[in-house]
């Protein structure tokens, strides 16, 4: 862990994500804030583009933010990984709850141990004697596929999905309980 590193994590996992869904609440709004705005200054309570804000959860527009395993246990050797992600985590219900005042949703998915391709023989960086003792120590036998998470992301933001807010989730096939 260096100071790089904390900055690199940092930047790719927490605050892209917190200025990429300040656009996206900037866009509900009818004008953007002014140039002296700080960091983390409220949107303020202006009504969406002109139009009130959705009465009905089912249209309101939909965040999904993406974090990772921090919370249910030690992520040896990650530190600056799993603190990038754990800031996610933590701030959800904070941002959540000032994007509800613009008519929009957020929750968090912890996705578990989903293979998109940093688990593969070919491309681990781990050694494949230990993924294999973990893979094989998982409640299916298996890591999870990209589908996986998937189905409940599109729960989330289909109208059934649409009462849950500000919530962290996880979907994770059992490994946290080990």
């Amino acid at each position: 862990m260096s100071a790089a590193a904390l900055d690199a994590f940092w930047e790719t996992n927490t605050r892209s994500t917190l200025l990429l869904t300040r656009r996206c609440a900037q866009q509900r709004v009818a004008a953007e804030p002014g140039p002296t705005s700080r960091p983390g200054e409220r949107l303020g309570r202006a009504a969406p583009s002109g139009t009130a804000a959705p009465s009905d959860p089912a249209t309101a527009p939909k965040v999904v933010w993406m974090t990772s395993g921090q919370e249910a246990g030690p992520m040896s050797g990650e530190v600056a990984y799993a603190t990038s992600k754990a800031a996610l985590a933590g701030v959800t219900a904070t941002v959540a709850a000032e994007l509800l005042e613009l008519g929009v949703v957020l929750n968090t998915v912890n996705p578990g141990p989903v293979n998109t391709g940093y688990l593969d023989p070919g491309t681990t960086d781990r050694p494949l004697a230990e993924l294999e003792e973990l893979r094989a120590a998982t409640p299916f036998g298996r890591w999870g596929e990209p589908t996986d998470p998937a189905r409940l992301i599109g729960w989330l933001v289909s109208p059934a999905g649409s009462w849950m807010v500000g919530q962290r989730l996880t979907t994770d096939g059992g490994f946290g309980l080990q």
